[in-house]
């Protein structure tokens, strides 16, 4: 599944033009590498995602093309959020 799909699937990210927009701008990394939207994830990857002085770290537990609001938490599992201060 492509990365800026799987992002909004998940509900990480709300819309699908922001996932794509924030990878572009390197926002984004698979594995600790920089991701483009199209980037196809696999089942274990660690997706790193910076939201201003927020990241959120988590891995990549399964791919749904569709999930409801309520299972689209068990998509992924959480391992880290480090904020960052100026």
């Amino acid at each position: 599944m492509r990365l800026d799909k799987y992002l909004k699937v998940s509900r990480l990210i709300k819309r699908r033009t922001l996932a794509k927009e924030a990878s572009e701008a390197d926002r984004i990394l698979v594995n600790d590498k920089p991701a483009k939207p199209s980037k196809e994830l696999k089942i274990g990857d660690l997706i790193t995602i910076n939201f201003g002085k927020k990241s959120l770290v988590v891995k990549v537990t399964s791919l749904k093309e569709s999930t409801k609001k309520a299972d689209s938490e068990l998509m992924y599992e959480f391992i880290s959020e480090e904020t960052r201060t100026a």
